[in-house]
């Protein structure tokens, strides 16, 4: 039974890669890395997926907005600002 759960993890591991996180630490801009990493890895494996022929471009699109909704909902529940960045008093243009 550890076989199996160690091969899952590294199957995980293997398809959902994690790179380390060096912006500025809080809590919330750490986990939102982790959602964010979890969002271009999807959308990329759906943009594989459309490529090959195996998703048409609007099932791609419809589940790439879908994520984007998830990652956008994750941004508000974690209370980060787009607008504002935290190491001056520029702001960002980031579009909705």
């Amino acid at each position: 039974m550890a076989e199996q759960s160690d091969f899952l993890s590294n199957l995980s591991d293997f398809l959902y890669p994690r790179s380390c996180y060096y912006g500025q630490f809080r809590p919330e801009y750490l986990v939102f890395n982790a959602n964010l990493q979890e969002f271009a890895q999807r959308v990329s494996y759906i943009s594989n997926l459309q490529t090959n022929g195996k998703l048409s471009p609007e099932e791609a699109y419809q589940q790439i907005k879908a994520l984007w909704k998830q990652l956008k909902r994750a941004r508000k529940q974690l209370e980060i600002n787009p607008l504002l960045d935290r190491n001056s008093s520029e702001e960002i243009d980031i579009r909705d």
